[in-house]
């Protein structure tokens, strides 16, 4: 059932998926351009990439990625493996009618978003990465990285915050009672504007026995992030809880051995990059940025944009919507209007 919002174009649906039901927003016509995100996000953080995308010809559905908002939240961790949200993603396009589409994915969903490009290449016939580099499968067990990333789990060292999240239930302990807050200190902590200062405790990382939160900027939204913005993330949460989200991060080690068969697969579709030039996802995985030319043969399009953080497109809307549509009229080209 199609439900317009008053006076915006963006129409909600829902529709039938391996996760169950999934949520999606859909705005335009033209050939699809499929919009997944991160955590700890919704459809919403598309919202400036909707209309704009609308109206450079393209049919714009951002979704809510199993676990969030309205779509469904299965109960079993092992649910949220990688194989299982692409094929939500191959599910949607059908759903929608389609037969292929373009795929864009910020944070987590840049690697929905490859995954699903990598497995499924018939279908997604380009790809966007935005924060997160492309990085093929394989390598060190994940759980072995963010162990030495830690340095250790004894009294007193720093815990990495990917490693903080793995055990069920000890995150949500910090987040649920006060998810406005948590979640406000979370998008500050990792924008240009509000981010700690170098030399202050790194908001990615857990002191011994405390919490992630102790780390993030106090009482300052990013100036991207107005109250409606924050209340429309807070109330999803609210609502759903946190367990849902947080199980991403809790099939790492199962993703890695369920896609051993990809071990070093480039990803050779038309592509893009998008990444901040303050944000850790861009400076820690710098290598993988430097070895897109073989890791991403079919790179179009890299750019890393100087004085931003990690959310790319709600931090400089209309730079990421420029490069998008740019790089879209390339590898998606809408029907020439009568």
């Amino acid at each position: 059932m199609h439900q317009p919002e008053p006076s915006t174009g963006l129409r909600h649906r829902t529709v039938d998926a391996p996760a169950g039901r999934l949520h999606l927003v859909e705005q335009g016509a033209g050939p699809l351009v499929l919009l997944v995100h991160g955590f700890p996000e919704s459809w919403y953080s598309w919202r400036h990439q909707l209309p704009a995308l609308a109206a450079a010809g393209h049919r714009a559905v951002a979704l809510d990625v199993r676990g969030y908002g309205r779509s469904s939240r299965p109960s079993a961790t092992r649910e949220y493996q990688m194989r299982a949200l692409v094929e939500d993603n191959l599910a949607l396009v059908h759903a929608l009618g389609e037969r292929t589409a373009v795929i864009i994915g910020h944070d987590w969903g840049a690697n929905i978003a490859a995954a699903s490009a990598l497995l499924h290449p018939e279908v997604f016939h380009a790809v966007g990465l935005l924060s997160v580099p492309y990085t093929p499968p394989g390598g060190p067990r994940p759980s072995d990285v963010f162990a030495r990333m830690s340095g250790g789990q004894g009294a007193g060292e720093q815990e990495f915050y990917v490693s903080y999240f793995q055990e069920p239930g000890r995150a949500e302990a910090e987040i649920e009672p006060d998810v406005r807050g948590w979640l406000a200190g979370f998008y500050a902590a990792l924008s240009a504007d509000t981010m700690p200062a170098p030399g202050q405790p790194d908001p990615h990382f857990v002191s011994g026995g405390g919490t992630l939160r102790e780390r993030f900027p106090a009482d300052r939204l990013p100036s991207w992030l107005t109250e409606a913005d924050l209340d429309h993330y807070a109330g999803e949460f609210e609502r759903t809880g946190m367990t849902g989200a947080l199980n991403r991060y809790r099939n790492m080690d199962r993703d890695w051995e369920d896609l051993a068969d990809l071990d070093g697969s480039p990803l050779t579709q038309p592509s893009l990059f998008v990444g901040g030039a303050l944000d850790a996802s861009t400076t820690w995985m710098a290598d993988a940025i430097d070895a897109h030319p073989a890791t991403l043969p079919g790179l179009l399009s890299s750019h890393i944009l100087d004085g931003c953080g990690h959310w790319v497109q709600q931090e400089r809307p209309r730079e990421v919507n420029r490069l998008l549509t740019s790089w879209l009229a390339k590898v998606a080209p809408p029907a020439p209007r009568r």
